[in-house]
């Protein structure tokens, strides 16, 4: 079964930092894009990065010069490096890749997402 694993996340005060993990496991061909989204209560999910399958990467405004995305193919793993957090950084963050599957039909790509890690700022 293919899935996405998230770990990481937890409570930092403000100025700390943080490192979110994502693993991609199960049957893969290869991963295209991935990248981080967050969801805070009641606002609805918003990018924070992404990266390509050759390492371009592009952030949201309000955590450029803080967060850093990067991946490993060898560990079909991708990571956000989150430094000098913010309350308003406080969401649950979700991994999201672009897996291509094998299939009996051929190789198909599929949209997948981690289960959601909290991220707690506290001021």
């Amino acid at each position: 079964q293919v899935q996405l694993v998230e770990s990481g996340g937890g409570l930092v005060q403000a100025g700390g930092s943080l490192r979110l993990s994502c693993a991609a496991s199960g049957s893969i061909f290869s991963i295209n894009g991935m990248g981080w989204y967050r969801q805070a209560p009641g606002q609805q999910r918003e990018v924070v990065a992404t990266i390509t399958s050759g390492g371009s990467t592009n952030y949201a405004d309000s955590v450029k010069g803080r967060f850093t995305i990067s991946r490993d193919n060898a560990k079909n793993t991708v990571y956000l490096q989150m430094n000098s957090l913010k309350p308003e950084d406080t969401a649950v963050y979700y991994c999201n890749a672009a897996l291509v599957v094998k299939t009996i039909t051929g190789l198909r790509v599929y949209d997948y997402w981690g289960q959601g890690t909290q991220v707690t700022v506290s001021s």
